[in-house]
C-alpha cells in the first residue's frame, strides 16, 4: 500500500509540475507586460521577462533532477564507487571512472575527499583523476538543465566531450607516473570502511531523493537566482554585436580567454547555465561558451587550494594544464565544426 501511495503522489506531482512548467513563458509575459505594465522592447523589461521566466523554470528543473539523482545515489554510494574502480585495468578504469562521475554528483571540491580515498585504496592515479574531472564537469544537473534549455543535441555534445576530456586527461596523467608528487600523508591514511545500507527498499530510496532535494536545493538556490540575475542583465543590456565580437567564432583568442575567465569564477552547474543561455542568445559561439562553462564547473581556485593539500605543486599545475588544454581544444573544434 505504501508503494501505491508514493506512486500516486509522484504521478500527481509530475503532472502538476508539467502543467506549470509548460505555461511559464505565458506567465513571464503576463507578469512583465500586463501586471508591471512595462513597455515591450526595453532593456529593463527584457531583463525582467527573462528573470521571471527562467527563475521558476530552473528551480523546478533543479528539484526534479536532484530528486531523481538522489534515488540514483542510493545505489552508487562513495564506498560502492570505490569498490567498482578498485582492481580494474587502467584503460577500463578510466572509462568506468568517467562514467561513474556522471551518476555520482559531487562538485569539484567535494570530490577531492573521494580522490584521497581512491588513492589510498589502490585505485590508479590516472583513473582517480578521470573521476575527479568527470564528477563535477559532466554532472546530472548540467546535463538535464542543458537538455531542458537547449535540447538533446547540445546536452549530448556536452556529455560526450566532457567524458572524452575526463578519459583522455586521466589516461595522460596515468602515463606520466607522477605518484611521487602526491603528499606522503595521503598514502599513510586509511580509508574507513563506511557501513552502507544495501537492502534499502524503494520507499527508503524515495525518502533519500526527497532528503537530497532538501539538502542540495537549500544550498544552491541562491546561486541559481544570482546566475539567472546575471543572465538577465546580459540578456537585457549587453549589445549583441559586442558579445559576438568578444566571444564569437572570429575572435581566435576567445576560447583560451573564456577558460582563463572561467577558472576563478567558481560556481555550480545550476548557477552558470542561465548565464550560458544568455551568452548564446547574444551571439556568443557555442564552443567558446561551452569552454567557459567547463572551466567554471570543472576547474576552480577552491579546488586547486584543496588539491594542493594532497598533491605537490607540479602535479596540481599538470592536472590543471592538461584539463584546460583539453577544454580549449574542444572549444576550437566546436567553433569550427558547428
Amino acid at each position: 500500500m505504501r508503494i501505491l501511495k508514493w506512486t500516486f503522489l509522484l504521478t500527481v506531482s509530475v503532472l502538476l509540475w508539467w502543467l506549470i512548467y509548460t505555461n511559464l513563458a505565458v506567465f513571464g509575459r503576463w507578469f512583465t507586460y500586463s501586471l508591471l505594465n512595462m513597455p515591450q522592447g526595453g532593456h529593463l523589461s527584457s531583463a525582467v521577462e527573462f528573470f521571471v521566466f527562467e527563475t521558476p523554470k530552473v528551480l523546478m528543473l533543479l528539484v526534479l533532477i536532484v530528486f531523481g539523482v538522489g534515488i540514483i545515489r542510493s545505489f552508487f554510494t562513495p564506498e560502492r564507487t570505490r569498490k567498482i574502480l578498485s582492481g580494474k585495468s587502467e584503460a577500463v578504469g578510466n572509462i568506468l571512472a568517467a562514467l561513474l562521475g556522471v551518476v555520482t554528483p559531487f562538485c569539484s571540491c567535494s570530490a577531492v575527499p573521494l580522490f584521497v580515498g581512491f588513492v589510498t585504496a589502490g585505485v590508479p592515479l590516472g583513473v582517480t583523476f578521470s573521476f575527479l574531472i568527470s564528477a563535477p564537469m559532466v554532472n546530472e544537473i548540467a546535463l538535464v538543465m542543458l537538455f531542458g534549455m537547449f535540447g538533446w543535441k547540445v546536452a549530448g555534445l556536452y556529455m560526450g566531450v566532457g567524458l572524452l576530456i575526463a578519459i583522455v586527461a586521466g589516461w595522460i596523467l596515468g602515463r606520466l607516473h607522477m605518484e611521487k608528487h602526491i603528499e606522503p600523508w595521503v598514502f599513510e591514511a586509511k580509508m574507513s570502511e563506511a557501513v552502507q545500507e544495501d537492502a534499502m527498499n524503494w520507499e527508503g530510496r524515495i525518502r533519500y531523493g526527497l532528503n537530497a532535494v532538501r539538502d542540495i536545493v537549500s544550498k544552491v538556490w541562491i546561486y541559481v537566482i544570482l546566475g539567472i540575475a546575471v543572465g538577465a542583465g546580459i540578456h537585457g543590456y549587453v549589445p549583441q554585436d559586442f558579445l559576438a565580437s568578444f566571444m564569437g567564432k572570429d575572435a581566435w583568442w576567445s576560447v583560451p580567454a573564456a577558460v582563463l575567465l572561467g577558472v576563478p569564477m567558481y560556481s555550480n552547474a545550476a548557477g552558470i547555465i542561465p548565464v550560458v543561455k544568455a551568452l548564446l542568445e547574444k551571439g556568443a559561439a557555442l564552443g567558446t561558451v561551452l569552454a567557459f562553462m567547463m572551466a567554471v564547473i570543472g576547474l576552480s581556485l577552491p579546488e586547486a587550494i584543496i588539491l594542493r593539500n594532497i598533491l605537490k605543486p607540479k602535479l596540481v599545475f599538470t592536472f590543471f594544464g592538461i584539463v584546460a588544454a583539453g577544454i580549449i581544444i574542444i572549444g576550437y573544434l566546436f567553433n569550427i565544426l558547428l
